[in-house]
């Protein structure tokens, strides 16, 4: 069955209507409206105006129906209810599937932070041997030399890059744990 614009509109009004109704209901002005409707039915027959049993008839019917429609008003609420907290389980869930992928990538991360450290440690320990053998060296080893040092201290920044960066993740990953 399609549903053309104008019958998404109505639906969209009749749903206006019914979330009034559910609203006024529950509010005092619908206590205080019946409480003094009721008080009037009972009044009626007391000040001869209506007989007793036909007021008793015509309020048992209005207060039948009234309960049918409150039941068909409070099952609305409940099911645009579940509705809304279906969505939220489902907006919850993925978030949190991606939380774990941003906690798995920190590992990862982490994982390649630490073993480009170790890298440059080695690369450092190279230096410092060549360093020790650049006496009997020419100059071109000398410029070698120079460029591996240029080279640690480039893959040093970028470690500690890599490290800030992991930390604004895990920070960003504990803000979302929170927000759950």
């Amino acid at each position: 069955m399609k549903i053309t614009e104008e019958t998404q509109e109505k639906l969209t009004i009749l749903e206006k209507i019914a979330n009034g109704i559910i609203w006024w209901v529950g509010s005092i002005q619908s206590l205080v409206f019946h409480t003094v409707f009721f008080i009037v039915c009972f009044a009626l027959p007391i000040f001869n105006i209506v007989e007793f049993e036909h007021m008793l008839l015509v309020l048992t019917t209005v207060v039948s129906l009234e309960a049918i429609y409150l039941a068909i008003f409070i099952q609305m609420s409940v099911n645009k209810s579940t509705e809304h907290i279906e969505d939220l389980k489902e907006d919850v869930n993925e978030i949190q599937e991606d939380i774990d992928e941003i906690q798995e990538d920190i590992e990862e991360i982490q994982e390649d932070v630490e073993e480009i450290q170790e890298d440059i440690d080695e690369i450092q320990e190279d230096v410092e041997e060549i360093n020790e053998d650049d006496d009997e060296d020419d100059h071109s080893e000398r410029a070698r030399t120079v460029m591996l040092k240029s080279k640690v201290s480039n893959n040093k920044n970028d470690i500690k890059n890599l490290k800030d960066k992991i930390k604004e993740l895990e920070g960003l990953i504990e803000n979302l744990k929170k927000e759950d």
